[in-house]
Order: structure tokens, then sequence, then C-alpha cells
């Protein structure tokens, strides 16, 4: 039975890698855009080089940041992030090979050009980001926000907290106490050799001892309720359900009108004390002043959202659940009716419950103040008949109001007035995390350190933001948006080429004009 046949191996062809490479490959995209960039302002190391500047010991010259700013582009969208797999393929994979034109950088050299520039990547996400709204694709009206937990590059067993510490400390007591009993009793005995064991076993113990002690001032020494030591920035975080793991909440945010990434951030092990940070930056990076902020309930924080009002953000934040079955069947607060004249509260009976204008600081586990709140309380409830279904509280029902609940009302009526508005949240800003998680592979971190983090996380999200515009305007389209972009750059920088060749071969000033007719024409 006859099949069809290849060719042969070794057979000699012409072929150049153009002609390998397809017409609309994503990789095309990536060496246009960076080509057009302007890498100056992004301050990337070895950026201008000459070769008097190099020293006696480097007898190569630096690769271009350009083109290892296409590998990485290149590599974090199609998943290829180790700079292993990364430098195997400039050697394997025809598009990176055409890329970066047959470059094939080390690891090393690709791993250190990562580490080096971390705010440089971060930059280039923030450059692009000001092109899509320049573009009109990017609107910033509502803006979508949420976060996703991604591993980070350190193991649960080296992280801390003040439990773990204590029970090593405790378990590491025991231990000595016996080994102590042991020692003794084998003294009486005259048995040397499990004297000498048991006394090695003692100062593993008493090693054990000063590191839990070293790790407990330091866990006393900082304001977080934890510590790793591999990655100092990482935590203990939920990933799903009860499963815990160490690494880092990640925050982004998205324009409604195309899911365009716009901010990132990483902060805390949740989500209650990053929503003005982010939104702050969202400001920054559009620079607008006012617009609409959608979240999900982790964000619900009544001095977060009230900082927010301030900078002119209106909030829609999922209210948190008041309902009785959180409170064993009681009424809950929202059964109570607030006077904002009298300051007082109503309670389904009709008694009133009043305050006596004192504020109270509400505090964490480390006795840190986090609001201040009144506490409203009336007599009545001692002799009131339907105490049961209120509160289990021998003094009385008492409800606390803390100094942001005029802001978190404000922003619950903006969700319950639009509950339509509220529910495009989901489709605004979580696909993306899908798409990065489970089609790229970026469910790990590479990297250690907030500042290396938020690098890697830019890297993929300009990869995402350049894929998205192919989708949006098609692969002609984003060319000749790119193009019309940068031809203002592109123009100075090849004048400025002709300039420094009039100089050096004394071309008469009518040739000059006319190449600059020929490069404005031909090239532009």
């Amino acid at each position: 039975m006859e099949y069809i046949k290849g060719t042969d191996r070794q057979q000699i062809q012409l072929l150049s890698l153009e002609q390998m490479v397809h017409p609309q490959s994503f990789a095309r995209i990536i060496d246009a855009y960076v080509d057009m960039l302007d890498l100056r302002p992004f301050n990337f190391k070895h950026l201008a080089t000459k070769a008097e500047d190099r020293t006696k010991k480097q007898t190569k010259l630096p690769f271009n940041p350009a083109d290892l700013l296409k590998l990485y582009l290149f590599g974090y969208q199609s998943g290829v992030r180790s700079c292993r797999k990364q430098e195997y393929a400039c050697q394997a994979n025809i598009e990176v090979m055409w890329l970066l034109k047959g470059l094939q950088p080390k690891y090393k050299t690709i791993a250190d050009f990562r580490k080096d520039n971390k705010k440089a990547f971060r930059k280039v996400f923030r450059h692009f980001v000001s092109i899509l709204k320049e573009w009109e694709l990017v609107e910033g009206k509502t803006i979508g926000i949420d976060s996703f937990k991604i591993r980070a590059q350190n193991a649960l067993k080296n992280n801390y907290n003040q439990k773990k510490i204590d029970r090593h400390q405790k378990y590491i007591d025991t231990k000595v106490d016996e080994y102590l009993a042991e020692l003794d009793q084998a003294e009486k005995q005259h048995h040397k050799e499990k004297q000498e064991a048991l006394k090695q076993k003692l100062e593993v113990k008493k090693q054990q001892k000063e590191k839990y002690n070293k790790l407990q001032k330091q866990l006393d020494r900082s304001d977080e309720q934890q510590i790793s030591t591999t990655d100092p920035d990482a935590k203990a975080v939920v990933f799903q359900r009860t499963a815990i793991k160490v690494g880092y909440n990640i925050q982004a945010s998205s324009c409604a009108k195309h899911k365009l990434m716009v901010a990132i951030d990483t902060g805390d092990v949740n989500d209650t004390k990053a929503l003005n940070t982010l939104t702050k930056k969202v400001q920054d990076i559009l620079e607008i002043t006012e617009f609409d902020a959608i979240a999900d309930t982790g964000y619900h924080a009544g001095k977060q959202i009230k900082a927010c009002k301030a900078d002119g953000i209106t909030t829609y934040i999922s209210p948190k659940s008041t309902s009785k079955k959180n409170r064993k069947g009681k009424f809950s607060v929202s059964d109570f009716t607030y006077d904002t004249k009298a300051d007082t509260y109503t309670c389904p009976q009709g008694e009133t419950l009043s305050s006596s204008g004192k504020w109270y600081s509400k505090t964490n586990n480390k006795n840190r103040t986090v609001y201040q709140m009144k506490q409203y309380k009336t007599k009545v409830c001692a002799t009131c008949f339907i105490k049961e279904n209120c509160t289990e509280n021998k003094r009385g029902r008492v409800i606390e109001r803390s100094e942001f609940q005029d802001d978190i009302d404000w922003n619950n009526n903006n969700v319950n007035n639009n509950k339509a508005y509220y529910r495009t949240r989901q489709q605004i800003i979580e696909h993306q995390f899908g798409t990065i998680k489970r089609q790229w592979h970026f469910d790990y971190l590479l990297l250690k350190g907030k500042e290396k983090v938020l690098a890697e996380v830019s890297i993929v999200f300009t990869a995402y933001n350049l894929r998205r515009s192919v989708s949006l305007l098609g692969f002609d389209g984003l060319m000749s948006k790119l193009k019309a972009h940068f031809e203002p750059f592109l123009q100075v920088l090849l004048l400025c080429w002709l300039t420094k060749v009039v100089k050096r071969n004394k071309i008469s000033a009518a040739v000059m004009t006319r190449s600059e007719s020929y490069v404005k024409n031909y090239y532009i």
C-alpha cells in the first residue's frame, strides 16, 4: 500500500527563515511592536553600548535588549517561560529563530535579562496600555477588578506563623526533656556510647531551638502575621477551598470596553486592603479621575470604599451577606433601621437603640487598630419577650456602627440599584486569568520578590494585550496601527542616521533633501 512520502532529510533545499514563518504569525506582531518601540525611556540594561566602554574581561558585546524582549514576549504567550527552555527554543523553534534572526543566547543571559530589567518590563506594559487608550481600545469608564492566586518559589514548610512556631518549639521542648531523662539514666548505667548519642541529639535540638527563636523575633518585628524564609514577600494563601499554598495574590484590572488589562499590583493575602491602591494605579496609567470600579465581596472594606469615593471613583462592590442564617436565625443588622439625624437604631420591636457618642477601637490579632466604631444598645432588651430571636447576650443586643458605615451604605445602594450592571464583572475581568493560567501555563512563578514577580506578570499581560489586539483589529489592522503610531519615532531615527551620514561623507544639502524625501516616501 502506498503512503504519502516526506522529503529526503539529506536533500539540500534553498529556504530562508522568512519563508518558513506564516505571514500572520504572532511572532511578526511582536517583532514589529518591539522594533518600532523606543526602548530608551524604559532604562533597559545594556541598551547603548560602545566598543571602548567594554572592560578587558568583557570580550563579547551584549545582546540587544530588543531581541531578548521579543524572546520573552513570545515565550510567555506560548507557555515557554523557563530560561533553559527558551535557550532550546532559540535552537529548535522556527518562529523564535526567525524572531531573533538566528541568535542563540545562553540560558544565563536570558535569566539575567529578566532579573536585571524588572522595572523596565513594568514600564513596557504601562506604555502599551497608554497606546491602547490612544487607539480608543481602552475607554476607562468601567473598570473590573479581581485577583488570582499564583504559586511562589517557596515551599509551605518554609512558611511560618505564630501557631506553627509555637507547635515546633513545644515539640522541641518535649524531646529535650525526654533526652535529658534518658541521659540521666545512661549516666547511672555508665553507658558511654548512649550518652554520646544523646548529647548529639540535644545539640541538634539546641540548634533547632535557636532557629525558631530567630523566627519568633523576626515575626515579632514584622507587621505581618506570617513570614517566608525562601521568598520573604510570598505568603500562605488559600487557593481553592481549603488548599493552602505559598504564593502571591495578584491584583489586576480590566477595561470593560474590550477586556484589555490596564493595571496590576500585588499585596496582602486577601483583597481587603487592595482596592484603593489599584484604583490609583488605574487613574495614573489612564490619566483619568473618574470611573466606575466593579469588584466582588472580597474588596468590600469601608476604609477602601471611602478612599475611592474621595478620589472620585464610584464603587460597585458586592455587599457582604447580612442574612439571618449567618446569625443562627437571629435578627441581622439589616432588620434594624438607622436614623441619621438622631443617630439611633430602631429594632424590629420598635424600641430605640442609642449610643453614648464614645468611639471604640476595633483591633486585629496583633492589637492594632483597624477602625473606629460606636455601640448602640437599650435597657429594654432585658425585659423584651422576643429577646431570644435577637441575641444571646444577657445584657441585650449591641449594634456596632463603623466610622465608614455611611460610605458602605452608599456603595451598597449603588449595587442594589444597578444589579445588572454589577453582574458584568465576570465578563470584564475573570476570563483573562483562565487564558494565562490554563492556556499559557502561568500558574506558578519563576522569580522571587514582589518587584520581580510584578515583572513576570507585566510580561504575560503585555503579551495578552497584544494577542487581544490582534483579535480586535485583525493582523493587518494592528500592523497598520503600530506603523501609524510609531511613524514619528521612525522618521526621527532615520533622519538622525542620514544626518550622521551627511556629516561623515560631506553630502550636499540638495542630496540631503532628496534623501529625506526618499526616506519619507519609501520607508515611513
